[in-house]
């Protein structure tokens, strides 16, 4: 059996969507840079180990990054999933892990990439917002996009309603994601495309009440 890694930071809503989702792999361990992280509380009580290494012990980033990897390697995954991680990684370290790790960002990439991106929306008046799952590479939330989903943005949103109907799309998409992962269903190309094979209904399915699709295209190109 496959197995898993997350990296987690806090409350750990999308690692419990992750475990709840019967996804055919071993979680293999939970690693937080934050003690007392509500994710590792949860990881424990699904039998998952929990290991924290705290960034705020370390000296530098390259430091935390290197004790960061021993740990990950020292478990074996197959790939390494951050699931609300707020460390921005290193190039060595994302480099180490290539096309095995895997980001969710909330927001439609490359569209408000970074943080306060529920703000950052309203504020530029767009009417669609969403989520994105994405290949992890060395700059910020730009990687290889695996699936994104929609939600509407209504009149009277502020940041945190919108905020919770993207989380609910985070936790059907992350999944999905990762399902198509272990099933060696995803192919990420040399020019830095994503390919799903056998999409079949999945890549027309209904998320919000707006299509969502497998985006093949390079990420090479913004859209703002």
């Amino acid at each position: 059996m496959k197995r898993i890694v997350v990296l987690v930071s806090g409350r750990g809503s999308n690692l419990a969507a992750l475990l709840d989702a019967g996804i055919p792999a071993q979680f293999a361990a939970v690693i937080s840079n934050r003690p007392g992280a509500g994710a590792l509380a949860l990881a424990a009580s699904r039998k998952v180990p929990a290991i924290t290494l705290d960034h705020a012990t370390f000296s530098d980033r390259e430091s935390f990054d290197a004790a960061l990897a021993a740990e990950i390697d020292r478990h074996a995954p197959d790939i390494v999933l951050l699931a609300g991680f707020m460390r921005v990684l290193t190039g060595a370290f994302v480099n180490r892990y290539h096309g095995r790790l895997i980001n969710i960002h909330p927001s439609l990439l490359p569209a408000f990439p970074g943080l306060d991106t529920h703000q950052r929306a309203l504020a530029a008046g767009v009417k669609i917002h969403g989520c994105t799952v994405h290949f992890v590479t060395p700059e910020l939330d730009h990687g290889p996009i695996i699936v994104q989903a929609a939600v509407a943005v209504r009149d009277d949103d502020d940041a945190t309603t919108l905020a919770a109907r993207v989380l609910q799309q985070e936790h059907r998409i992350y999944p999905m994601a990762v399902r198509w992962l272990m099933e060696d269903r995803l192919q990420l190309t040399d020019d830095g495309r994503v390919h799903l094979r056998d999409a079949g209904a999945e890549s027309s399915a209904l998320v919000g009440n707006i299509k969502f699709a497998v985006c093949e295209k390079s990420l090479g190109r913004r859209s703002h």
